[in-house]
């Protein structure tokens, strides 16, 4: 089962195509920090983005192909600046595919990382990476470049003349997640944590883990003014969490009556009920593009949700997942 998830999960996080967006002047956060956002094509769009800070630019994520990658460094040659850091947010491939890339071009700017996510990269239990290299043009470097700074959760790093504060998160989009935010322009960057009117990946079947993440976020930095995401365009953060957060209750409240011993199928997701749950949640959210390239991602995400309220005791929920 584990091995059949880490495929589809793979096949998800796979997208072809080169950088099609442009910077926008949109992603300039409040306070005077300049913020481009580079997204590479749907289906699977994914996001980068250049700090403009006092000693260079700072890279938060990587994109997911060599080639994103390296249409996002030509724009960074463009502007004559060095990049002086790159961060990332956590260990999806879609998200570390082109670090290479930059590093190569930068050598001496350093790879950050919280502890637990390098450490997710390295070991890659889920066998992601190798998965990712397995795919028709995937597009993927033979070996991963690691990062080369890493920081415990919670610290401030200071990057670049920046400070940016940390916090993690495990076991919600992904097994382990950073989030980082700068303070001083109230500016909140949360990789996959958090989409803007996108269709999110629920294979890892850490729903209820995820929405106990966004009431965290919302209360740890309750001052942000601009939130970042992983994919979609940036926003206001109240808005941005609060619509995550109704999209992930809204397929829970759909999928669960349907793995009740009662319900048509039993505990077992019927075919007539996967179709009903996916109208109803293509109704509810219309021009909500995939985060990935996976043609079933949403009967799969069906699939993951089911496997994980089968196993949950109501008794045990916290407030955020009732």
């Amino acid at each position: 089962m584990k091995n059949a998830i880490a495929t589809l999960l793979a096949a998800a996080l796979t997208a072809t195509g080169s950088l099609a967006s442009t910077p926008s002047a949109a992603a300039s956060a409040p306070e005077g920090l300049h913020v481009e956002r580079f997204a590479s094509p749907n289906p699977g769009s994914v996001n980068t983005y250049l700090i403009q800070a006092p000693q260079g630019l700072i890279l938060v994520d990587t994109l997911r192909t060599l080639t994103d990658a390296r249409n996002a460094l030509a724009r960074v040659q463009d502007t004559g600046q060095p990049i002086v850091a790159i961060l990332l947010t956590h260990s999806h491939p879609d998200h570390v595919g082109g670090a290479g890339v930059f590093h190569d071009a930068f050598p001496w700017a350093p790879i950050y990382a919280s502890t637990s996510t390098a450490k997710a990269m390295r070991e890659d239990k889920r066998g992601f990476y190798d998965l990712q290299r397995s795919l028709p043009d995937a597009d993927y470097p033979d070996q991963l470049t690691y990062p080369n700074r890493t920081f415990k959760p919670g610290t401030s790093v200071k990057i670049g003349g920046l400070t940016l504060q940390t916090a993690d998160f495990i076991e919600g989009e992904s097994d382990a997640a950073i989030v980082y935010y700068e303070a001083r322009s109230r500016s909140l960057f949360t990789g996959d944590l958090v989409g803007n009117r996108v269709t999110p990946a629920l294979l890892e079947g850490h729903t209820c883990g995820w929405l106990v993440h966004l009431d965290r976020i919302s209360t740890r930095f309750a001052g942000a003014r601009r939130l970042y995401p992983g994919h979609g365009g940036p926003g206001t953060p109240g808005r941005l969490i609060t619509a995550q957060r109704a999209y992930l209750k809204d397929f829970r409240a759909l999928v669960k009556p349907t793995v009740r011993a009662a319900s048509k199928g039993g505990s077992r997701v019927t075919a007539t009920e996967r179709r009903s749950i996916i109208a109803r949640m293509n109704r509810a959210y219309p021009n909500h593009p995939s985060v990935a390239s996976l043609p079933t991602m949403m009967e799969e995400n069906v699939k993951a949700v089911a496997a994980e309220l089968r196993t949950t005791k109501p008794a045990e929920l916290p407030a955020a997942c009732r």
